[in-house]
């Protein structure tokens, strides 16, 4: 049986991962693949916005960097920090251009705002499922959640491709300790 985290499926599924999280906008992939393809060139390309991130090297998860800070560019990924205040984490959300077209906004119950950033991003995560969309964390492990909206039927196709990537992604609001 073959490495499902050989070069080639790391390569087809992040390429894969960039299609699906910004259709409309290929250079996504195209910088994801440069860090996979060439670390190197990559980090001398973007070197201030590697600078933010603490990395002045390739590093194992460069790609996935890569992805994260490209759909951050793009209005497509919201980064919070584990102790985001509730109205700046509904901004972001509201803010992404993936961002569903129903208004998840009316379902919230006003204590669900007061709960700890982690638990309120699961709450998002419930409510985003409830109109058709979904919220994922693209990890990185750090104390921060780089998280991305997409239609919930394809979720699934997600969590796939990154796991053939080697990546690891949380869907906010499914099968978590709170529900």
């Amino acid at each position: 049986m073959s490495d499902p985290h050989d070069a080639g499926t790391v390569r087809a599924s992040l390429a894969e991962i960039a299609a699906l999280l910004a259709p409309a906008h290929p250079d996504v992939a195209e910088e994801v693949l440069r860090a996979h393809d060439d670390p190197d060139g990559y980090v001398s390309a973007f070197a201030d916005r590697l600078d933010d991130r603490g990395v002045d090297e390739p590093v194992d998860d460069l790609a996935w960097i890569a992805l994260i800070d490209a759909l951050t560019d793009r209005g497509l990924l919201a980064e919070f920090d584990w102790k985001e205040d509730a109205e700046e984490i509904r901004a972001q959300l509201a803010a992404l251009g993936s961002r569903p077209s129903a208004d998840p906004w009316s379902l919230f119950a006003p204590a669900e705002a007061a709960q700890p950033t982690y638990d309120f991003l699961h709450a998002c995560g419930r409510r985003y499922r409830e109109v058709g969309a979904a919220l994922a964390v693209l990890d990185i492990y750090s104390d921060c959640y780089p998280v991305v909206g997409l239609p919930a039927a394809r979720a699934d196709e997600l969590t796939l491709l990154a796991d053939r990537a080697g990546f690891p992604v949380e869907h906010l609001g499914v099968d978590d300790p709170g529900t």
